[in-house]
């Protein structure tokens, strides 16, 4: 017990090791649920519900895209005035019923609206890790923190992918593999409720040795508007992260059905879907590090344009070899961006309103779901699935150029 005591408390993640690493755990339960999906709900929508059309089959990404970037705006400033753990715990709880709806849907509308309470989950739980982790650690290991916290959350992401897609395989699209779903929620829970707890205390220490360095209290409009366009670090930050699940919605809904057209068997593409995220998750544990020593603008710039060159070799690729190797580079590039962007928002932001500005930041990073699977589908429909891809590439390329031109350096020399 004496750990909870105010003269017990230190930032860094050698002193809170214990509580940061059960942290690391529960989010990769939390990606878990998500790599549920990632397979075969694409797939169900074609083959259990006759959904032809791209747009509509990939209406359950923008239904969770949304829902999970409402989420991060109350989730951030919840977290500031009622505490971490409890935002945490009710996250599990929307969790719970998913794989169930997913498993015994009757018809696409209980798909979408799994997904609504997927988002929610997602949105909540996610972002308790991220903001935990980054009270707990302090300034000087930050990109170290989100680089251990999104790299569990993406390995979980790829391996709960490809058994799904095993399982599937072997049993049939449901509703076997969502079994593996129930077990996730339940332990994610159980590890939150029983064990995590709070970090505003931390919050508090950093906010003493913070103080006078930058504006201590903000409104929720005043960190929306230096988030969204005044600040032009949090800005170009927002617009990389949107790009950036840009990609990932088209991903998601696009990868699974042109991969099929290839005439792939399912553990192929299971393999072809799960090793971005795999690479992506593993990546982290090098990038989030290599940011805190080399800084964050360059490492966003380059993950960017890798990104765009991978979606443009998946594009015109036509066969398992090549799309697993341009699969490889998309999994690098998002890796040298994703928790880069997440430290660069903690640079900026004080540790008064760093959870509303974190949420802020997720919004339109999550907003990116789905405006991908919007774009994807629409241009899919029209086209084909080679230029949708392509068209994500060419955006991509072009975040990473106002990047370049906009963000300013955000990480400082000594913190």
């Amino acid at each position: 017990m004496t750990d909870r005591r105010p003269e017990a408390i230190r930032l860094g993640l050698g002193e809170n090791w214990r509580q940061f690493w059960l942290l690391v755990l529960v989010n990769a339960f939390v990606g878990a649920m998500v790599g549920l999906e990632r397979t075969v709900l694409p797939l169900i929508a074609e083959h259990d519900f006759d959904l032809a059309s791209k747009s509509a089959a990939l209406g359950f990404i923008v239904t969770f895209g949304v829902v999970k970037a409402l989420t991060n705006l109350c989730a951030g400033r919840l977290a500031d005035l009622f505490g971490r753990k409890r935002i945490l715990v009710l996250g599990w709880g929307f969790a719970l019923p998913v794989p169930l709806l997913v498993m015994w849907a009757p018809s696409w509308s209980w798909i979408v609206f799994a997904n609504v309470l997927l988002g929610v989950n997602q949105g909540l739980a996610w972002s308790m890790t991220v903001v935990m982790k980054m009270d707990l650690v302090g300034p000087r290991q930050r990109g170290l923190a989100m680089g251990f916290n999104e790299s569990a959350g993406y390995v979980a992401v790829a391996l709960a992918t490809l058994a799904t897609g095993y399982v599937a395989e072997r049993f049939g699209l449901r509703p076997e593999p969502f079994y593996l779903g129930i077990g996730f929620a339940a332990v994610g829970l159980a590890l939150s409720a029983l064990f995590v707890r709070d970090t505003l205390a931390h919050v508090g220490l950093e906010k003493a040795v913070h103080a006078g360095h930058q504006k201590r209290s903000a409104t929720g409009a005043e960190v929306f508007a230096q988030t969204t366009w005044r600040d032009p670090a949090l800005s170009s930050s927002c617009q990389a992260g949107l790009v950036n699940n840009l990609n990932d919605g088209v991903a998601w809904g696009l990868f699974p059905l042109f991969f099929a057209t290839a005439r792939l068997p399912m553990h192929q593409i299971g393999v072809l879907v799960a090793v971005y995220p795999f690479t992506w998750g593993v990546i982290q544990l090098w990038t989030g590090a290599l940011s805190d020593r080399w800084g964050r603008k360059w490492l966003i710039v380059g993950g960017m344009a890798l990104q765009a060159l991978a979606l443009l070799a998946i594009a015109v690729g036509s066969a398992f070899g090549p799309w697993f190797a341009a699969s490889v580079l998309l999994g690098i590039g998002t890796a040298m961006v994703y928790p880069t962007l997440l430290a660069a928002v903690g640079d900026v932001a004080h540790p008064a309103w760093r959870g509303s500005a974190l949420g802020f930041y997720r919004f339109w990073r999550d907003s990116g779901y789905a405006v991908g699977a919007i774009l994807a589908g629409v241009l899919a429909d029209a086209f084909d699935i080679p230029i949708a891809i392509g068209a994500a590439g060419a955006v991509t390329l072009a975040s990473g150029a106002v990047v370049a031109w906009r963000m300013p350096e955000t990480r400082r020399a000594g913190t």
